[in-house]
């Protein structure tokens, strides 16, 4: 441990107030013993997961870090503060200051040396030792665990006998999972913490860390035994099914550090009431990166999740770009018509007196945002796999999908693609020398090498041409397979209302934008026509049978009629939530009714978004309305006619001598 923190980089008397000023003035001296190559980046970084979480601990600590590309080496800062400085612990200001700094690739020994430290920081012999200290040099050798102590080691000390006693021969056993966002302090602190807790209460407390950097699962015969389970985390806990049918206290990793005995003692309230955690299938089966060749059922299932969250964070970060671009383009249209998009670039000739002129104007601003569409997606997808060393790969894959014309199909593999490379690429050993510039250097100059050669030799082409085929399919459409679609994408917009399956739908609809045809219009339209049918029904079924509805609810119809008017279909997740059997499948069938209309009707949209502020963009704007106004209509009815479908059952005949109506009902939902 010798390498992470020497007497120049311990400040006994550090003068900063605030915590910018504290992880600056610690920075400064990373900087200057050559551990950290951009101060002002790293110092962002820092900031960044600082934002995520206040990285203020009880007992006066303060443990600013993160991991970054611009830290060369595993390192640590320390400073003391004579005034105390506010991290956002709860029992007041910090007067010790830990500046942890991990490179973007750390490896493991180097991971758990710094956990170690995590560990350490809640032993308060050790505290009392730091604040005590005169010695630069003595109170680094002290971080650096030079110094004995008489810890014993996490979860093998000797339990209190006072704790055995009472607990008797078989102790209560928990089995814990304790994550925070970087892996690196708040992890180990909050383990250390229930572990010691567990000691004293005589309670056996197996703690599994969950790091950035991977983690080691238990043993599945301790959790088998394990009476309750403890989730301390920040970040969402990996394999999730193991823990199924156990009691469970799920927390954030702070209280794990915090309150480490009030977790336990609610643990313990569970077992005795028979309370087990609802953990489905589903949560469980994300790979740990243990190399564990056999995958169970569920391992491959959750395979299928994490697909969608990379794609659907591609497509979260594209939205802007879509809807920036799209709409000034719309505009573009309805100010100058569509001979706008052929006039001469307004950097060449622009007057500003000609609605011509801004009609261009607004067309090539809004196709400037609208070139990023594919890169973007592809970009942001890699990045949802694999972190910011895939961004590189990712937009230039995305580039090259445009020029060979794969299109949005082109964007989505080249974003898979890159991801997948920049994974590979991780995970192949790299001397100790090669850590600090793999993330900026070797692997966007690798990853994004193989992605273009991927993209322009092996795929590119194959997919162009089924993006063509795809294209000329939807131009082709007409009659009952035009009519299919509508209903297929309304059913989509209004089944989960702005979840996974809608935002397939929208996507879907917003790829055709990047090459827009007659076909792709119409589905636009279709989309963004059934986006708004689930709050609009809802508006209406509370305002015509205001008795089938609660207070709340009636309030929240009369919102529901300008979010359903703004294209925001969110506006009906409230009534889906309390009768979700009754609302959603009549807003389905809403959906579908206004989706197979609107591409009957032939109606177009140009931009990527619905609402009465676009009706001046529509084709067909008249017949675009009567299909909205169709599917809320049917979709009102059903919802009206399902909850008033509820049977009166007649309430228990009163006893003698009671009062009371004999015509007395009880209305109970069927």
């Amino acid at each position: 441990m010798s390498e992470l923190i020497t007497a120049e980089l311990v400040d006994l008397d550090l003068s900063a107030t605030t915590k910018d000023a504290a992880a600056r003035s610690l920075a400064e001296r990373m900087v200057a013993a050559h551990r950290v190559t951009d101060l002002d980046g790293f110092l962002a970084d820092v900031a960044a997961r600082e934002a995520q979480m206040p990285t203020g601990l009880d007992g006066g600590i303060g443990i600013p870090h993160c991991r970054s590309e611009h830290v060369t080496a595993p390192t640590l800062a320390f400073g003391r503060s004579g005034a105390g400085i506010d991290f956002g612990a709860a029992d007041g200001p910090a007067d010790l200051i830990f500046l942890i700094a991990a490179p973007a690739g750390a490896d493991d020994d180097h991971l758990t040396i710094l956990s170690g430290l995590a560990r350490r920081l809640m032993d308060p012999e050790f505290t009392a030792a730091l604040r005590a200290g005169t010695d630069p040099a003595a109170v680094a050798a002290l971080i650096r665990g030079e110094e004995p102590t008489e810890e014993p080691a996490p979860g093998t000390g000797e339990t209190e006998p006072e704790a055995v006693e009472a607990a008797g021969s078989v102790p209560f056993r928990i089995v814990a999972v304790t994550s925070c966002p970087t892996g690196i302090a708040h992890t180990y602190m909050a383990a250390e913490s229930l572990t010691a807790a567990g000691r004293a209460e005589g309670v056996e407390v197996t703690v599994e860390t969950q790091g950035s950097g991977g983690f080691k699962k238990l043993d599945p015969g301790v959790v088998a035994a394990a009476d309750a389970v403890i989730w301390a985390h920040d970040v969402e806990v990996r394999e999730k099914s193991r823990f199924r049918g156990k009691p469970l206290v799920d927390v954030g990793v702070k209280a794990g550090i915090n309150r480490p005995a009030e977790l336990i003692a609610e643990a313990r309230r569970k077992a005795e009431r028979g309370e087990i955690a609802a953990v489905s299938e589903a949560d469980g089966g994300k790979d740990s990166g243990d190399g564990d060749g056999d995958r169970s059922g569920a391992d491959r299932a959750h395979f299928g999740v994490r697909l969608r969250t990379y794609l659907m964070s591609g497509v979260s970060y594209m939205v802007p770009f879509v809807a920036a671009g799209g709409l000034l383009i719309a505009l573009s249209f309805a100010i100058g018509g569509y001979e706008t998009a052929s006039a001469e670039s307004v950097a060449d000739h622009f007057v500003w007196g000609e609605a011509d002129s801004w009609a261009a104007l607004l067309n090539q601003i809004g196709s400037a945002a609208f070139a990023f569409l594919v890169p973007v997606l592809a970009g942001y997808i890699a990045y949802g796999m694999a972190d910011r060393p895939a961004l590189v790969p990712g937009f230039v894959g995305g580039s090259i999908a445009l020029t060979v014309n794969a299109g949005f199909l082109g964007g989505l593999v080249a974003g898979l693609l890159a991801g997948a490379v920049v994974m590979a690429i991780q995970r192949v050993p790299v001397h100790a020398t090669l850590r600090g510039i793999m993330p900026v250097l070797v692997i966007p100059l690798i990853a994004s090498a193989v992605v273009g050669f991927l993209m322009f030799i092996v795929v590119g082409k194959p997919i162009a041409s089924l993006q063509s085929g795809l294209t000329d399919w939807l131009n082709g459409l007409s009659g009952s397979n035009a009519v299919i679609l509508g209903v297929v994408l309304g059913l989509m917009m209004c089944f989960d209302m702005g979840g996974p399956l809608n935002k397939v739908a929208y996507a879907f609809a917003v790829g055709g934008l990047a090459d827009p045809t007659d076909g792709s219009l119409k589905v636009m339209a279709a989309v963004m026509a059934a986006g708004m049918v689930p709050p609009l029904a809802l508006a209406l079924a509370t305002t015509v049978r205001k008795k089938l509805f609660t207070k709340t609810e009636r309030e929240n119809g009369r919102a529901a009629w300008v979010l359903g008017a703004s294209f925001i279909t969110e506006g009906a997740i409230p009534f889906a939530a309390a009768d979700p059997l009754r609302v959603i499948p009549s807003v389905m069938a809403g959906g579908a009714v206004t989706g197979a209309l609107s591409m009957a009707f032939g109606a177009t949209l140009r931009a990527p978004h619905g609402g009465v502020f676009v009706v001046p963009l529509i084709g067909e704007p008249f017949l675009y309305l009567l299909a909205i106004a169709a599917g809320t209509l049917v979709a009102t009815a059903l919802v009206v006619l399902l909850k008033g479908a509820r049977r009166a059952v007649p309430a228990p005949a009163p006893e003698a001598g009671a009062t009371g109506s004999d015509d007395s009902r009880v209305t109970v939902a069927a």
